[in-house]
């Protein structure tokens, strides 16, 4: 891809000047929920544009997802998910269930794989009525099932503290311990991971924040 791409609207844009997450993003199936965790920091370069960036979003009250990649195109598929989740609720008085959510978001970035594909990569957890689920679903509509899983620049950094310490039946608390360790080592190493840690706690119940601090 050369310097220049085309958002979905068909407006240009310099590289250069998007507003990327950088980023480190996580998730993991732990006992009767999902876990998901993100750093805070958003670039453009190395400038470090924002230090509280969002980038774990709610789309409806069992399903979250995580955003890597260009922030813009992040928060219209967002914007664009959370909707049809709603539209899905209203037509059929139930919640969406996870995998429909994801075959919305993988239908909609395979559509626009040529020319100008989204520059994107999520994690999409929730629970339903067949159990907690997980899903790494790359730019090209791509769907990956997963117990655990990470994407953005300090995933590599992610994935050695969450093969060594992930196991299945993980409690809520281990799993938020473990989701919290693993995004600080992404930022003790990628300058492009930083400023703390949101985490997710997602349950038939709803959806549950927590943030720390880097010294925490």
């Amino acid at each position: 891809m050369d310097g220049s791409n085309m958002n979905p609207a068909g407006a240009s844009r310099s590289k250069a000047h998007v507003l990327r997450t950088g980023t480190t993003t996580l998730g993991m199936v732990v006992k009767d929920a999902v876990i998901l965790a993100s750093d805070k920091r958003a670039t453009e370069g190395f400038f470090i544009a924002s230090k509280t960036a969002d980038k774990i979003h709610a789309v409806s009250k069992s399903v979250a997802m995580t955003i890597a990649g260009s922030v813009a195109d992040a928060q219209y598929l967002i914007d664009l998910i959370t909707a049809e989740a709603r539209l899905y609720e209203l037509q059929t008085g139930k919640r969406p269930p996870v995998n429909t959510v994801v075959k919305i978001l993988a239908n909609e970035l395979y559509r626009s794989k040529y020319p100008y594909p989204y520059e994107v990569q999520h994690v999409v957890g929730g629970v339903d009525n067949e159990g907690s689920k997980l899903y790494d679903v790359g730019g090209d509509g791509s769907i990956l099932k997963e117990t655990y899983t990470s994407t953005g620049s300090g995933s590599r950094f992610a994935y050695g503290v969450l093969e060594d310490g992930y196991k299945e039946g993980l409690s809520i608390e281990e799993g938020v311990d473990l989701a919290k360790k693993a995004v600080m080592a992404a930022i003790s190493r990628d300058v492009f991971t930083g400023n703390g840690v949101d985490v997710f706690i997602i349950t038939s119940d709803g959806i549950e924040k927590k943030s720390f601090g880097t010294r925490n």
